[in-house]
């Protein structure tokens, strides 16, 4: 049977402005349609699975950073479910600390003294950074940096965890109850999406985002499907299939029709460590790494209504699209912003609070100002044409601390002018500007380029 889902359909899409804007000016908060964290950030940064906000205590996120360290896991590395289980509990701290007077703080003084981080980390014994993980000892001035509870997965899989009950039930409906391995999945289809995640953080975690594409549309089928069923009961009709609805099939895809597509294999970038003369068995390798991703998808989330989305033209073009239009997921770290609220502290109150801070900073070494980070798609930043003098940019600001993408005006912005951003360094020379915009299927034609090629 001929697919009737177009990977690479694609119409027009502009972003024009609406009202006037100087430069500086916030042009849009684009919230992400799918986002991954990556998986060996997770030991540094614990964060809400939903919207990448931090969770937990200042207490926590240094102490199971810590923890990790000790145990010797590498960043290079995902923790194992038992290691994220255990870093991850006792996280409702107590509040009956006093800021002040350090009541329920250990005397660390003895523990090191640094007037910075360094990059040479300096350990501490595990009691303390366990008693700090449990927030059994509280940091002076760590009140000030309030951070949202952490809400487990409904599923019970140790490696979900949320900002709020609303942030839970919205990624269970939308991703998490086909992509949990808790407690109340199935045991075959666990041990298949664990084999699926396992080979994505070894090889790409945009096979990740792809999942998540993949489970929002099947989720949204059985939705509209349920929806007409319950509607052709109403009106006592006997015509129930279950067969695939492809017009449904279409309307819970469109959320990503929007966004470029070409096979990943065709679109990637050549890696500057591959000679030209390698460059096909590069690419076919790169199809291989596709092809086991999605059967290995296939084995843990196949949904027989759904089979078009499981053939390897679609998750290839899926995952090109990624490649394509992704931004970075970059969230500021309250730990950073801790230390260096400590150290801007009045000399009393500052050398007071650093004989408890100091060997803490000390451990972490520079990675306490370690952000969250991972890859996104956000639609309407996809929907931005491209130019080499744009006039907006993606820019995180003090104030944006989650994974919504901030689109910045870089110049003056009239009512009616069309948005564009730059899809590449539009500092590079002419030639190697096109060669890298060949990879989205143009050539440039903005007035840099034009005037360039005069």
């Amino acid at each position: 049977m001929e697919s009737k889902l177009n990977p690479t359909a694609i119409t027009e899409k502009v972003c024009m402005l609406t009202w006037i804007l100087r430069k500086g000016d916030l042009v849009l908060k684009d919230q992400m349609l799918f986002g991954v964290q990556h998986s060996s950030n997770k030991i540094d940064c614990f964060v809400c699975s939903f919207c990448y906000r931090f969770i937990s205590s200042i207490e926590h996120q240094i102490g199971r950073k810590l923890y990790l360290q000790n145990l010797g896991v590498s960043t290079n590395h995902e923790c194992d479910e038992g290691t994220t289980s255990v870093v991850a509990k006792d996280w409702n701290g107590s509040d009956s600390s006093d800021d002040e007077g350090y009541s329920d703080m250990v005397d660390c003084q003895n523990l090191g003294e640094c007037a910075s981080s360094s990059s040479v980390k300096i350990p501490l014994p595990m009691e303390v950074v366990q008693s700090l993980m449990h927030e059994e000892l509280v940091l002076p001035y760590s009140t000030e940096f309030p951070q949202p509870s952490v809400i487990p997965c409904r599923g019970g899989c140790s490696e979900s965890y949320y900002c709020s009950k609303l942030c839970m039930e919205a990624d269970w409906e939308m991703f998490h109850s086909l992509l949990c391995t808790g407690t109340e999945s199935k045991s075959r289809r666990k041990e298949a999406m664990l084999a699926f995640i396992e080979h994505a953080n070894a090889t790409n975690d945009i096979f990740l985002l792809a999942a998540k594409a993949i489970v929002s549309t099947i989720l949204m089928y059985r939705k509209l499907k349920a929806a007409k069923l319950k509607e052709q009961e109403k009106y006592a009709c006997s015509e129930v299939s279950d067969d695939c609805d492809y017009h449904m099939l279409l309307e819970a895809w469109k959320p990503i029709s929007m966004g470029y597509k070409r096979r990943w294999w065709d679109c990637m970038a050549l890696p500057d460590d591959v000679d030209s003369c390698d460059e096909a068995a590069f690419r076919l390798q790169i199809r291989q790494l596709a092809f086991t991703s999605v059967e290995l998808l296939k084995e843990a989330i196949f949904d027989k209504e759904c089979e078009l989305l499981f053939s390897l033209e679609i998750y290839g073009n899926l995952i090109g699209m990624f490649e394509l239009n992704n931004l970075d997921l970059v969230v500021a770290s309250p730990v950073e912003d801790y230390f260096l609220y400590v150290n801007e502290l009045p000399e009393s109150e500052k050398k007071k609070a650093e004989q408890v801070t100091k060997p803490f900073l000390n451990a972490l070494g520079d990675d306490y100002s370690d952000c969250c980070q991972g890859t996104a798609f956000f639609p309407l930043q996809s929907c931005m044409n491209h130019s080499c003098l744009p006039n907006a940019k993606a820019f995180k600001r003090e104030q944006d601390r989650d994974g919504q993408a901030t689109i910045i005006a870089l110049r003056s912005i009239h009512k009616g002018e069309e948005i564009t951003i730059s899809y590449i360094d539009e500092d590079l020379p002419l030639e190697e500007r096109q060669a890298s915009l060949a990879d989205y299927g143009f050539s440039c034609k903005c007035p840099k380029c034009s005037e360039e090629q005069q």
